[in-house]
């Protein structure tokens, strides 16, 4: 790093995170969501940086707090010319400095496990992404009904066994995007899993896809398919330990397109990843 340059780390606001993060994530190819910033941003506004060289953007990274407990780090990206220089390790360290003593998770591609070790992370399982076409489909499916005739405090209490904190702030926002199709699977008058598909930069992701059962989750997969245009592309991220996932996707005809290692600071959260068959973002966890 040049002493005469002028390198500054400072929160970023909803506009960067759109402008920077996201812009800069799609150019990688890690195709985001067109409405995902407000549903990111807004889930922890202090948790997003941006590293600025001479006041121009060369890094960012989103640090997003959920609770007192648990935290998740994406969005880790420096400018093709900046890297091996140190600025991705300063605004790195930034970032681990403000959530402090949390347990954090991070999806981080498999070639850079060996420096996130360094980092304290330790690997938990690998997170598989795999791309397919949505086949329309005439079946009916008498369990599964809009998330919105839900009470919205039920898909909370549901999401939280499935994931390492509450997080009522992100799905406030997370089902309600633009364009997306969100449906609760109901058994005896309650939840027992739900889905949300929405338009990505390229076709449609799939995210969460949590289920009780492995015939429910198949039954929210073509139903989230049936919103969007047969053909289309579609994709879901899959923890590799789900078996029935994999062959949920694998059946419909849906090929790996790459992977991530899951990784945590502390502990693996205690969490029946046999429920898991969508993850919600690699960015947010």
């Amino acid at each position: 790093m040049n002493k005469k340059e002028s390198y500054i780390i400072r929160q970023a606001t909803q506009e960067e995170v759109e402008s920077i993060a996201v812009e800069w994530a799609a150019k990688e190819g890690w195709n985001p969501g067109f409405y995902d910033t407000p549903c990111f941003y807004l889930t922890d506004p202090k948790g997003f940086f941006v590293g600025l060289l001479d006041e121009e953007p060369v890094s960012c990274i989103s640090a997003v707090a959920y609770d007192q407990h648990f935290a998740f780090l994406g969005f880790y990206i420096v400018k093709p010319e900046y890297r091996g220089k140190g600025y991705g390790l300063k605004l790195w360290n930034t970032a681990m400095a403000y959530l402090q003593s949390r347990n954090i998770g991070l999806d981080g591609v498999v070639e850079q496990q060996a420096n996130y070790k360094k980092s304290g992370f330790k690997f938990a399982y690998s997170n598989i992404r795999y791309e397919g076409a949505a086949i329309s489909t005439a079946e009916r499916f008498p369990e599964l009904v809009p998330l919105s005739e839900v009470p919205f405090d039920e898909i909370v209490k549901y999401d939280a066994a499935l994931f390492p904190a509450s997080r009522s702030q992100f799905l406030h926002r997370w089902v309600k995007q633009p364009g997306s199709l969100a449906l609760a699977a109901l058994r005896d008058g309650k939840v027992k899993g739900y889905g949300v598909i929405r338009k990505c930069r390229a076709g449609y992701k799939i995210g969460p896809l949590f289920a009780d059962a492995a015939d429910l989750s198949h039954k929210l997969f073509l139903a989230l398919g049936n919103g969007i245009a047969s053909g289309s592309k579609i994709y879901l991220d899959i923890p590799e330990v789900n078996h029935a996932a994999i062959q949920l996707a694998e059946n419909r005809g849906m090929k790996k397109v790459f992977g991530t290692a899951r990784m945590y600071t502390k502990y693996q959260p205690d969490i029946d990843l046999n429920k898991v068959f969508g993850v919600t973002t690699f960015e947010l966890g």
